[in-house]
């Protein structure tokens, strides 16, 4: 494969698993050195990046936390000297109807998906400015695109993420750093086929039908699909595209 990435620096947070797993291996895979955050261990990823002969450290770190995300950047730097390509990646996914969502379900959806964005970015952007170069790629999703019920608080904090890679963006474009959105539809990875029938008692798999079936496209994403797409934008292939938002959904929010 390729080595577009080499002599680069990728931190990609939500590294354990699925679509983060995929984005890790993907950069490792096409040259570069990758920080796998994740608050779960993430054996199997540094075992897949050792695989195709990338070279990684995993940090276990609750990137929700601002003394965590200011102990990981020492780290990282400790360890890779600087970041290049930030993946803004982690987040959680619970569906529930919104007479059921309390205030502490909503502050945890925003920490984990937007707060950690921000801390993050906060952390690793400045050097990215002093370099002049860098590229930052944050985890929105389709959903913010199409009717999803009981997804109340999942849908703001992923608006929250798609405002602010358009704010960023604006900021860092003349100093040489992209700020890009990837909008996922539901794609089909361990932790999606894990869940419990959601509110309307309807299983993973027959979501992926349901969906399927208003896609132009008609099958479910894989993390594959959206490693693609990453390392497009962290490539110099990207140079000028900045504050926009990919939908890698099999044109479900066009059918919508």
């Amino acid at each position: 494969m390729e080595k577009r990435h080499a002599g680069k620096v990728a931190v990609v947070t939500g590294g354990a698993h699925g679509i983060g797993r995929a984005f890790a291996v993907r950069l490792a895979s096409e040259g570069a050195d990758v920080a796998v955050v994740d608050i779960n261990p993430a054996t199997q990823t540094l075992d897949e990046i050792r695989t195709v002969g990338g070279r990684a450290v995993v940090f276990n770190r609750d990137i929700s936390d601002p003394n965590e995300v200011a102990g990981l950047g020492e780290d990282v730097e400790r360890a890779f000297g600087r970041c290049d390509i930030l993946v803004n990646n982690a987040g959680i996914f619970p569906s529930c109807r919104f007479e059921d969502l309390d205030l502490a379900g909503w502050r945890r959806m925003m920490a984990v998906n937007l707060d950690s964005v921000f801390l993050v970015s906060k952390r690793f952007v400045p050097a990215m400015r002093e370099r002049r170069w860098g590229r930052v790629i944050n985890m929105a999703s389709n959903s913010f695109g199409q009717v999803a019920p009981g997804l109340t608080h999942y849908i703001a904090s992923k608006g929250g993420v798609i405002g602010f890679t358009r704010a960023l963006a604006s900021e860092l474009g003349a100093e040489g750093i992209t700020v890009n959105a990837i909008a996922p539809g539901f794609t089909r990875t361990e932790g999606t086929l894990a869940r419990e029938p959601n509110f309307r008692g309807l299983t993973s798999e027959q979501l992926y039908g349901i969906l399927a079936e208003r896609q132009a496209i008609p099958r479910a994403p894989t993390p594959e699909d959206m490693a693609g797409v990453l390392s497009f934008l962290a490539s110099s292939d990207a140079d000028l595209i900045t504050a926009q938002t990919f939908y890698v959904d099999g044109g479900l929010v066009r059918a919508s």
